[in-house]
């Protein structure tokens, strides 16, 4: 997995949040509303980690960006359902609920990536084991015939 797409990825969620934050201060004053800012707590957590992980230009594996951008999409869902559902209560910014909707699709859309390059990797792993006993059913009748284990030895030099 790129993790130029993360820092990108990064940013944009990083502005989406501040611009909430900054847009509504009452927001969290305001009572039921304490979920928003706990979702995007989490949010900004799950993103400072894969921000972390690129300024440690530790490259993501296909398992490890599956999992988090699957989290990622999981908080996006609770956000925005939570954030549409109380938008006038309190007083959320309707740019923040589009740029959540595009920044949740546009991390789905990696998280299908990510997960889909597992898929293939456990495949590519099975059909290898597959090769590797089909190619000798029995364990190996070379072990048999060269006592040792191992492969069939041909003599050398002139017959």
């Amino acid at each position: 997995m790129r993790l130029r797409t993360a820092s990108g990825l990064a940013a944009t969620l990083g502005l989406a949040m501040a611009s909430l934050v900054i847009a509504s201060p009452a927001s969290a004053q305001v009572s039921g509303c304490e979920s928003l800012q706990k979702l995007l707590t989490t949010r900004q957590a799950m993103v400072a980690k894969i921000t972390a992980a690129q300024k440690a230009k530790r490259k993501m594996t296909p398992q490890e960006a599956c999992s988090t951008f699957g989290s990622l999409v999981n908080n996006g869902n609770e956000t925005l359902k939570f954030a549409s559902a109380n938008q006038d209560w309190c007083q959320i910014p309707a740019t923040f609920i589009e740029g959540l909707k595009n920044d949740n699709a546009r991390i789905g859309t990696f998280r299908g990536q990510a997960c889909n390059a597992v898929k293939q990797q456990a495949a590519m792993q099975r059909r290898a084991q597959q090769q590797a006993q089909s190619a000798n059913p029995f364990g190996g009748a070379d072990s048999i015939t060269s006592g040792a284990g191992g492969g069939l030895k041909v003599p050398q030099g002139a017959l």
